[in-house]
């Protein structure tokens, strides 16, 4: 669901893609939830009488004794279906067979299960920021959905086909709905200018080597004339970023912790042995990939604490 950057990870190059902003999604709600968007965007067909159904949070009760539905995990209170789990896991297969790829069944599953957790979380979220969808908003998106794929018997068609009855995908519609308004509200708490950057690097396979050449910054040969020498088509340039950015935790400590004209000492890396040396650095305003970047850590940091509050079952 999130963008990655393009830089080359073999030099630490800041990197904004490494996962994808972030984290698995369910390939098949997600683009209907895009797709009801955009329809949304014009005037909506007045919405039909909406579906008695129950709402993720309370399973459906025809009688006083009737027994709620299984679950696969119970997330502060809140159900998420046994039925509707499997059906993702099954079309997370699909999905990854479509694209050639092959995913196991425990590699599905944990990520469908990790992936209904955290729309839950972020719905829940949404609902308590005063974000959540009306009943009403529910069924306007559905007739709009209905009404752009050929009516409500074709959309009937492709429920079925994708494994949803009405009330499971009105249920899946409304959480990941729910879910991309609050992750909107976290992405835009990043500001536009934050405090940067503009580094150099050089990248060695051997400690010796680094430390040799660190001998010669200390003795006063500049380092974009080393930088040009071990790297001469980037000439080490690792442009302007932002905290946060470079995808070794001790490279990112270790270059804000700088000047201008200061340079690191030898810092090892799962990539080989860097010195980093800072041109200059202010505040500036993101650049696209810095920006997708640092929302997507902001949404894992997020997800991080909700979990770590969360009252999440597993019946």
């Amino acid at each position: 669901m999130f963008p990655w950057s393009k830089r080359a990870v073999d030099q630490n190059v800041p990197a904004g893609n490494a996962r994808l902003w972030f984290w698995s999604v369910l390939l098949v709600v997600v683009v209907w939830v895009m797709l009801s968007s955009m329809v949304a965007c014009a005037p909506p067909p007045a919405p039909s009488e909406p579906h008695r159904v129950a709402s993720p949070t309370q399973a459906p009760s025809p009688t006083p004794t009737a027994t709620p539905l299984p679950a696969i995990a119970i997330v502060n209170g809140e159900p998420i279906p046994l039925a509707e789990y499997r059906a993702e896991v099954a079309r997370y297969q699909a999905a990854q067979a479509a694209l050639g790829k092959e995913a196991s069944v425990e590699e599905a599953e944990r990520i469908v299960l990790d992936d209904l957790i955290d729309q839950t979380l972020l719905a829940q979220a949404a609902r308590a920021a005063g974000l959540g969808l009306s009943e009403a908003e529910v069924q306007a998106r559905i007739d709009a959905l209905a009404a752009s794929i050929g009516g409500r018997e074709a959309l009937r068609t492709w429920q079925a086909a994708h494994g949803y009855d009405e009330a499971s995908f009105r249920i899946a519609l409304k959480r990941a709905a729910e879910a991309a308004r609050m992750r909107d509200r976290i992405a835009a708490e990043i500001p536009e200018e934050v405090e940067q950057v503009h580094a150099l690097q050089m990248v060695f396979k051997t400690e010796a080597e680094a430390q040799a050449v660190l001998t010669q910054l200390r003795n006063g040969i500049p380092f974009d004339g080393l930088a040009m020498r071990y790297d001469p088509l980037t000439r080490g340039d690792l442009g302007w970023f932002p905290a946060g950015y470079l995808l070794e935790p001790a490279l990112d400590a270790a270059v804000f912790a700088l000047q201008p004209g200061q340079f690191s000492d030898v810092i090892p890396s799962t990539v080989g042995y860097h010195i980093l040396y800072v041109v200059e650095r202010g505040l500036r305003r993101l650049a696209p990939d810095a920006r997708l970047t640092l929302q997507a850590r902001a949404l894992t940091e997020w997800l991080a604490r909700q979990r770590a509050q969360a009252n999440i079952l597993f019946p």
